[in-house]
């Protein structure tokens, strides 16, 4: 890889990841949307962290494919 070709990974890739950084308040908006919506923990942390990142919508196979968590579309892209 090219140092021009790493610049471009590290800025379309990488660094969006860092976007939502894990901490308190992040865990106790995960908690409340785990007890709400009943959710397992880890979507919930999905959830959470893909509102935190400003998200309209979450692709998951998992998760009710048209749920609502606030400000977030779920949608199935495998549904049919």
């Amino acid at each position: 890889m090219t140092t021009d070709e790493a610049k471009t990974y590290l800025h379309h890739v990488l660094l969006p990841l860092w976007d939502v950084q894990s901490g308190e308040g992040l865990m106790i908006d995960a908690l409340e949307i785990q007890q709400k919506w009943r959710l397992s923990w880890y979507d919930s942390l999905i959830v959470a962290s893909a509102l935190a990142a400003g998200c309209g919508t979450l692709l998951s196979e998992d998760l009710q494919h048209g749920l609502r968590i606030r400000s977030l579309q779920v949608v199935n892209p495998f549904r049919s």
